[in-house]
């Protein structure tokens, strides 16, 4: 069988391409309107994009002209991922020695004419260690394209695997709990007290709700059981149905077990903040702190994935949380100041114990780092300040 002939910067190009998506876990990016380049893309990588180009640039107005039009797609980039700053390579394997690529803020071009100058690169070897060891090569242009073909379908595959496996359907266990205590709380002090619409503050005092004089006398486990309680009926409707809208999705995503993690430290973190903004004689409790830390986990998760949740980010999860923080400062009675440490708590709890795929062991540290540093300060201002 005769070889089959590819030009020379095909090849590099197929080589490149192979090595970036299946060792460094960047993805293609469809991008419209252009020709005889590659967009790839890794959130987590040392260039946020990368992007190899066939076409021929012999001046530096065509140089320009080119820069010109990778920055338009990248601003489209920075909003679909919702970032502030991206870093990009840029891979010409066809441009002239004469052109002069100065110094773009932000794009690195470099000049590749064989696959021993990427070798040969300091900047690419310094961010891609591997790539010298790495990168596909061989004479027979039938067997890179084959080679590059399997490996990429077999990348993809893995990369399906996991993506069907995070957003299947789960069976939801602790958001079923936590509602059917806080049901059972509630029908508990109403048959106590007599009154199944609205609690007597001293009531829900006696079955553990927040308070300050209360929690410095020693009755810390507050901070924990008055995320159980509601104040009455239409306090306890709002914040289950709440739950059981929030709750699932986060449970199924992030895991049984660190949901419960979150919910637990978000219901601690947002009756901190509330003692640290309410007066001694203020009574409170209920679960919507606690909900808010889920509503900042899910923040953190979407923030992670968000080439696949960028819409549910923008239109969902973010006017959500504003929203409900904005009736918080408009509406006399609710507890905004336990709905941010709920948020702030549950959104540093995700990056402590992490998200499946995306967290690294030194953001987790960090995570861990700032939620303990974060309890402390609060916890110094309930006890030592107010």
């Amino acid at each position: 069988m005769s070889n089959l002939m590819i030009r020379k910067s095909d090849q590099i190009m197929m080589s490149l391409v192979h090595y970036f998506v299946t060792k460094e876990n960047y993805a293609p990016i469809h991008v419209q309107g252009v020709k005889d380049e590659i967009w790839l893309e890794n959130l987590d990588g040392p260039y946020r994009i990368i992007r190899i180009t066939c076409n021929s640039i012999i001046n530096e107005e065509q140089y320009k002209f080119d820069i010109f039009k990778m920055k338009h797609v990248i601003k489209q980039i920075k909003k679909k991922t919702l970032s502030f700053k991206v870093n990009a390579l840029n891979i010409c394997l066809d441009i002239s020695k004469k052109v002069d690529k100065g110094d773009i803020k932000d794009i690195e071009t470099i000049s590749v004419e064989s696959l021993n100058d990427v070798r040969k690169n300091p900047d690419i070897n310094k961010a891609f260690p591997t790539i010298k060891d790495e990168l596909l090569e061989t004479n027979d242009g039938l067997d890179l394209i084959i080679n590059v073909t399997n490996d990429i379908n077999e990348k993809t595959e893995e990369e399906n695997k996991k993506f069907n496996d995070l957003f299947a359907p789960k069976r939801i266990v602790f958001t079923n709990i936590i509602s059917l205590i806080c049901l059972i709380m509630y029908f508990v002090i109403a048959i106590y007290g007599g009154n199944f619409i609205n609690f007597d503050a001293n009531i829900l005092a006696r079955f553990g709700a927040n308070n300050i004089i209360l929690v410095k006398s020693g009755e810390v486990w507050r901070l924990f059981t008055s995320a159980f309680l509601h104040v009455g009926l239409i306090h306890l409707f709002v914040n289950l149905y709440s739950l059981r809208v929030i709750g699932p999705s986060v449970e199924a995503l992030i895991g049984k077990w660190k949901f419960i993690f979150i919910y637990l430290v978000s219901s601690i973190s947002a009756s901190l903040m509330s003692l640290v903004f309410t007066e001694s004689n203020i009574v409170s409790a209920g679960a919507s702190g606690a909900i808010f830390g889920l509503m900042g986990a899910l923040l953190y998760f979407g923030y992670h994935y968000r080439l696949y949740l960028n819409d549910a980010i923008k239109t969902q999860i973010i006017p959500v949380i504003v929203f409900n923080l904005l009736i918080g400062f408009m509406i006399s009675g609710i507890d905004n100041g336990a709905h941010i440490g709920g948020l702030v708590g549950g959104y540093l709890a995700t990056m402590a114990i992490g998200i499946k795929n995306k967290s690294y062991k030194k953001d987790m540290i960090n995570g861990w780092i700032v939620l303990v540093l974060y309890l402390a300060f609060l916890s110094y201002i309930v006890f030592f300040v107010k």
